[in-house]
């Protein structure tokens, strides 16, 4: 079977557009006294630079909407925080009227689903006219229940931001969280970098909070935590292997596993919008084809399926089933962890778009690609908690096996967890080559 990688790359790009262009918009409310680092923080959390000089759309006296064309996040950002009494509540009647107008819309793209409420650490205190404020705030709240988040920033010190977290925590105020913050390395000296830390525990709060619609697109916004992308991108692998696996069940010849393309593409494209990052079609081809080569033996499983059967003589229509499910939710989640591992090696800047222009650079992407592949999906404890479908990919095979068999199996067998998919691929992979020459 002749493996299509232009073909593959295109549907897959289809639907990464389309899970792209599926995001609803993030509404976020970010309140604060000049100085406070608001625009630090948004542009420290988003992996576009909203808050420039002189950018966002006035919509209240007191309030503007930083967006971006094409970008699912809008940004309200309050001003005159620090005029007084009068601007304050001025600003709460604003932003609370932002709220119920977002309401009465039913659109979730237009309401506000969370508020950012910044203070500034070095000062080492919360003013009593904010704990009022945050107070009066919670009672016209209390119908809309939008989570509030108190956001301590410039946080240089953690022992004097835990102790100024501690005090507004004691003051037992309506809010969702207390989360110090450093939005950037910050030179103290020549000799003391105080490193940048908190705004991945900012977005775990708010990914907890918000409604499930909107868990996507702050995913797909946020530059601030790898790891909640990594595990949310493997929640997509557990439910394509999961998938994968009922796939592998239907009464046609696995070999015809066509059935199992559209699930690896659909798992493709919900973790790349995950990342939020731009994948050409270069970079999908190159992909493609170090992963699949041009037999696609790992994505259809024809030869892995058949290769395993050749271990149990007689093997029935049940245990071909068996195997044949268990192989499709294997190689699901071995192509799904492979992927992954792509799109952290763009985000991390090991390779670039251009890198996969020129053959030498595709090349080079190849060779590291399979050194970190190998050393990656043999990690099976690695697999996020709770996701049983992985580990359960990953051992399925081989114990259907032994338990029919009941003896002792070749090593390459016997070992083959989700790691060892690989090596069965490159005797295939070996074998069409031999074929190919």
């Amino acid at each position: 079977m002749e493996f299509n990688t232009e073909k593959f790359a295109e549907e897959a790009l289809r639907s990464i557009q389309g899970n792209i262009a599926n995001l609803n918009t993030l509404n976020i409310i970010v309140v604060g006294k000049t100085g406070a680092g608001k625009s630090t923080l948004i542009n420290s959390v988003f992996r576009e630079d909203l808050a420039t000089e002189g950018m966002g759309k006035p919509v209240t006296d007191h309030m503007s909407k930083i967006s971006k064309e094409g970008f699912p996040l809008n940004i309200y950002d309050t001003r005159g925080f620090e005029l007084g009494r009068d601007a304050q509540i001025q600003v709460r009647n604003e932003i609370i009227q932002t709220i119920k107008d977002g309401v009465k819309t039913k659109d979730v793209n237009k309401a506000i689903h969370c508020i950012w409420y910044c203070v500034n650490t070095a000062t080492n205190r919360i003013e009593p006219e904010e704990i009022d404020w945050l107070r009066e705030f919670a009672k016209e709240n209390a119908m809309t229940n939008v989570p509030v988040i108190v956001v301590l920033t410039q946080s240089f010190s953690k022992k004097n931001a835990q102790a100024l977290r501690q005090l507004v925590l004691d003051e037992k105020l309506d809010v969702l969280q207390v989360v110090p913050v450093l939005a950037k390395d910050y030179e103290i000296d020549e000799d003391y970098i105080a490193k940048a830390y908190g705004l991945d525990v900012l977005i775990q709060v708010m990914a907890e909070a918000l409604p499930d619609e909107l868990l996507s697109t702050l995913l797909n916004v946020q530059r601030a935590s790898l790891d909640l992308k990594r595990y949310y991108a493997r929640t997509a692998v557990a439910a394509a292997a999961s998938a994968a696996f009922g796939e592998g069940f239907m009464p046609v010849p696995f070999a015809d596993s066509a059935l199992l393309i559209p699930t690896q593409i659909a798992m493709i494209g919900s973790i790349t919008a995950i990342f939020g990052l731009e994948v050409s079609k270069s970079i999908m081809v190159t992909f493609a084809s170090a992963m699949l080569g041009t037999s696609g033996a790992t994505l259809a499983g024809k030869a892995i399926s058949s290769t395993l059967l050749k271990f149990i003589p007689g093997a029935g229509t049940v245990l071909g089933g068996t195997i044949s499910g268990s192989t499709a939710a294997l190689i699901t989640t071995t192509l799904g962890e492979a992927y992954i591992l792509l799109m952290e090696m763009l985000w991390l800047g090991e390779f670039n778009a251009t890198d996969f222009d020129s053959p030498n650079g595709r090349a080079q992407f190849r060779q590291l690609f399979r050194e970190r592949l190998e050393n990656r999906t043999s990690k099976v404890a690695d697999l996020p908690e709770g996701h049983d479908i992985l580990k359960d990919a990953a051992s399925k095979v081989p114990g259907a096996i032994e338990s029919l068999m009941g003896g002792e199996l070749p090593e390459s067998i016997k070992k083959s967890k989700l790691g060892k998919a690989i090596e069965v691929y490159k005797i295939l992979s070996a074998e069409d080559d031999s074929k190919n020459n």
